[in-house]
């Protein structure tokens, strides 16, 4: 399986899962996803896949500082509609990684577990996307501007081609280079392109 290889640069996140752990499917339940394990779950890699991978890196670093992030303990809250832009992508990405769902998820066992309910639209919020710990109730609010870093100038051009199914071999190729090189800025530009506040 060939792909940029800049993917292998990007930090992993780990967390601590308990169903893992009572099931034993991981040691501990400790749990290592990478930026390729997310890639391969959308099926594609983009600015708004990449954006949701590194707000659940950047918002779990500032919500737990030292500790694992303990995954199925974690509210999230959206202020768009699942339906709206790109949230229903989101809200994949961030549910692979947290474990949190809206109502189809995993239902527990002997009421513990359940990792239904911790995942919503539609929220008064001022950010992105809101991770809350249900332990402790501390909450981060993360921002994601992927516009602050632009796409080469020949990307549009190219892209309507593809579209259009008139761009050659050689431009489709072009395209997809020139796509990936914008996610490769966004990742080496992280600290431009993501913030956060606590609450």
């Amino acid at each position: 399986m060939n792909y940029p290889l800049f993917y292998n640069t990007i930090e992993t996140i780990t967390l601590q899962d308990k169903l893992s752990q009572f099931l034993g499917a991981f040691d501990e339940g400790i749990i290592e996803f990478s930026y390729l394990d997310i890639v391969k779950c959308a099926g594609h890699s983009c600015p708004t896949v990449l954006g949701a991978y590194l707000m659940t890196l950047e918002g779990l670093k500032a919500l737990y500082k030292e500790e694992l992030p303990q995954r199925g303990e974690i509210k999230v809250e959206f202020k768009e509609d699942s339906k709206e832009g790109t949230a229903g992508v989101v809200a994949n990405v961030i549910g692979n990684i947290t474990g949190a769902t809206s109502h189809l998820g995993f239902k527990g066992i002997g009421g513990n577990f359940d990792r239904r309910h911790l995942m919503f639209f539609n929220m008064d919020i001022p950010s992105n996307v809101r991770f809350t710990r249900r332990d402790t109730g501390k909450s981060v609010d993360v921002f994601y501007t992927p516009n602050r870093i632009p796409p080469h100038e020949d990307m549009p051009i190219l892209m309507q081609k593809c579209i259009a199914k008139t761009a050659n071999l050689q431009e489709q190729e072009t395209f997809a280079q020139l796509w990936q090189a914008r996610v490769e800025s966004i990742v080496n530009n992280i600290h431009k392109v993501i913030s956060f506040t606590y609450n």
